[in-house]
């Protein structure tokens, strides 16, 4: 799954000059986090966030009057608290590696450049919420299963003999490395809703034959 399909192309950005007033607004208006900043080429070249502003924002105990208040906070720019030179990715780099580098960096968003570095969109947490939303089909509804399985080849064809003989249609199917039991793994798989005499009829066989975990049909079923 490539970074373009997935990232938020339309982005609210700002320049260097921008005003803390004004950035602070367009993260209110828009109900988003993080601002990239950009040159006059549209070249990223610094990052802004909520806590940023509220970070360089004085304190409720200032001593300082509205007025003194107001001309401070028009005259802090966006380059005085911004992070330079942030962390990018590419449009042709994947989700995964997106995720992967959000997850060990902590963050919550990161620019999409070109080559030259000019903007092209961003991909935030809920890009990737709505990627795992799409993945597992759960809007589809249906029976999602949850197995564990030894880790080698071949241990998925009797599940899916059992699935055809129940005409069972399978939505997705995902799995994990980070079982308890070495040399297995969970395997987590999402079939199309069919009548509820014929799945639990389906989910017997499953839970007498293999190591069904739990399954879940608006609520979890622990096996």
């Amino acid at each position: 799954m490539l970074i373009r399909n997935w990232m938020t192309k339309e982005v609210i950005t700002v320049t260097p000059e921008t005003s803390m007033l004004k950035a602070n607004k367009l993260l209110k208006e828009h109900n988003i986090r993080r601002l990239p900043v950009i040159d006059t080429e549209r070249r990223v070249v610094g990052i802004v966030s909520d806590r940023d502003i509220k970070d360089a924002s004085p304190s409720k105990a200032t001593t300082l009057d509205m007025h003194e208040l107001y001309y401070l906070l028009s005259e802090l720019k966006i380059k005085d608290i911004m992070t330079p030179a942030p962390v990018t990715i590419s449009p042709m780099d994947t989700v995964e590696s997106a995720a992967l580098l959000m997850e060990e960096k902590g963050f919550g968003g990161v620019p999409v450049v070109d080559e030259d570095d000019k903007i092209q969109g961003i991909i935030t947490d809920h890009d990737l919420f709505k990627v795992l939303v799409s993945i597992t089909g759960v809007r589809l509804g249906g029976v999602q299963l949850a197995f564990n399985l030894e880790d080698k080849p071949g241990t998925m064809r009797p599940i899916f003999d059992v699935l055809r003989e129940h005409h069972a249609s399978i939505i997705s199917i995902l799995s994990s490395n980070d079982a308890e039991v070495e040399g297995t793994r969970h395997v987590f798989m999402r079939i199309r809703p069919m009548e509820h005499q014929a799945e639990d009829a389906l989910i017997s066989v499953l839970k007498e034959r293999f190591n069904l975990l739990y399954w879940v049909r608006n609520t979890v079923h622990m096996s």
